[in-house]
């Protein structure tokens, strides 16, 4: 059985001022996020500055969040590294925690190989019991994850259950599902391609959008899982400018800043990560007004 049907937030890690991480905000955007509707919550990826969390914070990140949300709705940790023995020791401490699984992203940098990405991937998986979702984003790693690899490790690594798919590359993603014989759990890792990755057997969205709109994100997954595809793709559709403007700077610099715009107080970035230039601002916040969330 798949870990979430639906929308899962990728949440931001708010800070404070001094760069600490503020635990009282990001205890309000767990509630914020469960009381509109939001299937899962994906503690410590991309999106919650996991790069430049320290192992010690990393961990008591994900810890607080399961606390927190005491088992309302699923709790994915992000433990993925581009050290195998780094991703390990994560997930694995992260297991202790009680998560619902984890998101492992390929390992950046090192540019492995395919042979190279199954033995990680594979390791990784056999430290724990819990199920895990590969990450596959190459604009940030530098590495590709083929579709013939995914449903590979899905085949042989039991808990191994399915792919986020952030590749932008849909016909990678339809012979993936060709290949997969409906044994990967597929998630959009695009806010932009939610419809159409679902269309071609997705059952959900690891979300940056569903940050600052959980119930609308909800909604376009809830009403294409009902079959009301034209109604999941008219939410799809209005929401392209704000998931544009969400994407003009590198994530999370623009959902953050969208965040403190709401008065969320996810507060400030950690370097190399810089603020939001102000033309790209105002092009965000004039999305979040035209699409009501401000």
């Amino acid at each position: 059985m798949a870990i979430f049907k639906g929308a899962g937030v990728a949440i931001v890690t708010p800070f404070k001022a001094n760069g600490e991480v503020n635990y009282e905000k990001f205890a309000e955007l767990i509630e914020f996020q469960i009381a509109n509707g939001t299937d899962a919550i994906i503690v410590c990826g991309t999106t919650g500055e996991s790069s430049t969390l320290t192992h010690e914070e990393h961990l008591d990140v994900i810890k607080y969040c399961a606390e927190k949300v005491a088992g309302r709705v699923p709790v994915v940790a992000g433990t993925g590294s581009n050290c195998t023995e780094t991703a390990i020791y994560l997930s694995t401490e992260a297991e202790k925690y009680g998560v619902d699984g984890l998101l492992l992203v390929s390992p950046y940098y090192n540019k492995a190989t395919q042979k190279g990405l199954y033995a990680h991937y594979k390791a990784v998986a056999d430290s724990v019991k819990i199920p895990c979702i590969l990450y596959n984003v190459p604009s940030r790693t530098g590495c590709n994850i083929l579709p013939e690899t995914v449903v590979a490790l899905c085949n042989d690594v039991e808990n191994i259950v399915g792919v986020k798919e952030a590749s932008g590359n849909l016909s990678q993603v339809a012979r993936l599902m060709h290949l997969a014989d409906g044994k990967v759990d597929l998630y959009s890792g695009n806010d932009d391609q939610i419809v159409p990755i679902m269309s071609l057997g997705g059952i959900g969205v690891i979300s940056v959008l569903s940050n600052i709109a959980p119930k609308e994100t909800h909604d376009i997954c809830a009403k294409y899982l009902e079959g009301d595809v034209t109604g999941s793709m008219k939410e799809q559709l209005r929401a392209i400018p704000v998931c544009d403007a969400l994407f003009c700077e590198v994530n999370p610099i623009p959902v953050k800043k969208a965040l403190n715009l709401m008065g969320k107080e996810a507060g400030p970035l950690r370097m190399p990560l810089t603020e939001m230039e102000d033309a790209n601002a105002a092009k965000l916040e004039k999305a979040m007004k035209e699409y009501g969330i401000l």
